[in-house]
């Protein structure tokens, strides 16, 4: 094997066999699950068994991240949504229907995670309805990390068992 074929299965663009791919796939629900509304979830933690300044700018945090994504959803939620969808049924057309295993792969990773936005979105506006704070916070912000971990958990199950189909499609049993 020279040089070159080392360097074209290196980037490979198909998805399903490519090592990078499933180290993306979980880099993204690693970071979804740790980013819970723009906060990172140790400071959930910190903020609530010590307390003080740790509770304070995890207050502070989910207030300017609560605010911003209200504000996005009021001045652009429509066209935002309208756009996201589109893309979505572009990549999915493109995947399931041409089936370019790239348009597969990149479809399988942002609908769940579109669903990720939409509970982001509606978690940000019970706090801001609320205006929870303390022990209520720390609840919320928990229950949205383990549905956040349930949608990644479930992403990533469907996408293997799609991809280990794919795989055994192109080339059964190696």
């Amino acid at each position: 094997m020279n040089w070159y074929e080392t360097v074209l299965e290196l980037i490979d663009l198909r998805s399903f066999s490519n090592l990078w791919f499933w180290i993306m796939l979980a880099v993204i629900w690693s970071s979804a699950s740790h980013w819970i509304l723009g906060v990172p979830y140790d400071l959930v933690l910190r903020a609530r068994r010590k307390g003080g300044q740790h509770e304070d700018d995890l207050h502070d945090l989910v207030r300017i991240n609560v605010g911003r994504l209200m504000y996005i959803s009021r001045v652009s939620g429509l066209w935002m949504t309208s756009f996201g969808c589109f893309l979505l049924s572009i990549v999915a057309v493109l995947g399931f229907y041409y089936r370019i295993e790239f348009a597969q792969a990149t479809f399988l990773i942002f609908f769940p995670l579109a669903f990720v936005g939409l509970l982001t979105l509606a978690t940000a506006r019970g706090i801001e309805a609320d205006a929870s704070s303390g022990e209520e916070l720390y609840k919320r912000l928990a229950r949205h990390r383990v549905y956040v971990q349930l949608i990644g958990t479930m992403s990533i199950f469907v996408t293997s068992m799609w991809g280990m189909y794919q795989n055994f499609q192109i080339s059964p049993l190696g």
